[in-house]
């Protein structure tokens, strides 16, 4: 035996005889993208990664009515976790187009979606944002840059009933994030998705005390849930870029998406109440 193998045994043939075992190396998490986070980073108005956007045509596609898909341009560090975005009661994926390029650039594929109908109900824009998944994930020019067991759901006022209505439906749906949303359920009790809730304190159109904050109460059965109100801020408040909703959607996907425990940080514990914060809950730590 060569005098380097001998050195080797050694150790190994005293764990041997002490009873011991090695430990254990930990494994890289799999899924992480980009740098190690900052405030700074998850603050900014673009991420790391360069993007690249492509159009969805109404025409092209079924069970949603198009959109625009928002892409990290290189896969050098592999595929990329997705998330579907549909707006609200009566508007375009306009209103929600500001997510596209920012959270793409934090690393993630992204859809925004027009509904077939801007008068469409919550469930139906449920619906439509699985159908964009589907798309995104079997279909699309992106598909091979999809991973497509990591996919997430998120939707303003109607949409973001929508999104709960689509945790409801998929379960395998790693994470959802209705912005202000609206639903005439008010029980979401066998939602197993990890939800991030975000509500508006002045929200006349849907008020907290009986959509987001009943919605989140209501969330029993998910491994993990929390609920972000923001101070003094509309129903509208995340139809325009907003940092404090931009700052805990990116921590919230990438937490539960890329299972990224890097961003546990901003998230456990839970930011106190500030002038951009009104309340917040959770139920730290994570699983």
């Amino acid at each position: 035996m060569r005098l380097r193998n001998v050195i080797y045994a050694i150790p190994a043939m005293a764990l041997v005889l002490t009873g011991l075992s090695a430990p254990a190396q930990a494994a890289a998490n799999p899924y992480e993208r980009g740098p190690a986070p900052t405030t700074a980073s998850v603050e900014a108005a673009r991420g790391p990664f360069a993007t690249a956007t492509t159009t969805v045509s109404r025409s092209s596609v079924s069970g949603f009515g198009g959109g625009t898909i928002y892409y990290p341009t290189s896969t050098a560090e592999g595929t990329f976790g997705a998330v579907a975005i549909s707006p609200g009661f009566t508007a375009s994926q306009s209103s929600v187009s500001w997510f596209g390029p920012r959270l793409a650039s934090q690393g993630f594929v992204v859809i925004t979606i027009d509904t077939l109908s801007t008068l469409d109900q919550p469930d139906s824009r449920g619906a439509q944002l699985l159908a964009a998944l589907d798309y995104l994930t079997r279909t699309s020019s992106v598909r091979t840059r999809v991973d497509a067991t990591r996919l997430s759901v998120m939707g303003h006022s109607m949409g973001g009933g929508g999104s709960l209505a689509a945790s409801r439906t998929r379960p395998a749906l790693q994470a959802a994030i209705p912005l202000t949303p609206w639903h005439g359920t008010k029980s979401w009790s066998t939602v197993r998705v990890p939800t991030m809730i975000i509500g508006a304190e002045s929200d006349s159109v849907a008020p907290v005390s009986s959509h987001s904050e009943p919605f989140y109460t209501s969330l029993t059965s998910a491994p993990d849930k929390a609920y972000l109100e923001l101070n003094s801020a509309s129903h509208s408040a995340p139809t325009s870029a907003n940092t404090t909703v931009a700052k805990y959607s990116i921590s919230w996907l990438k937490r539960f998406v890329d299972n990224d425990t890097r961003y546990d940080q901003f998230l456990c514990p839970a930011p106190g109440r500030s002038t951009l914060i009104e309340e917040y809950r959770d139920t730290c730590p994570h699983s």
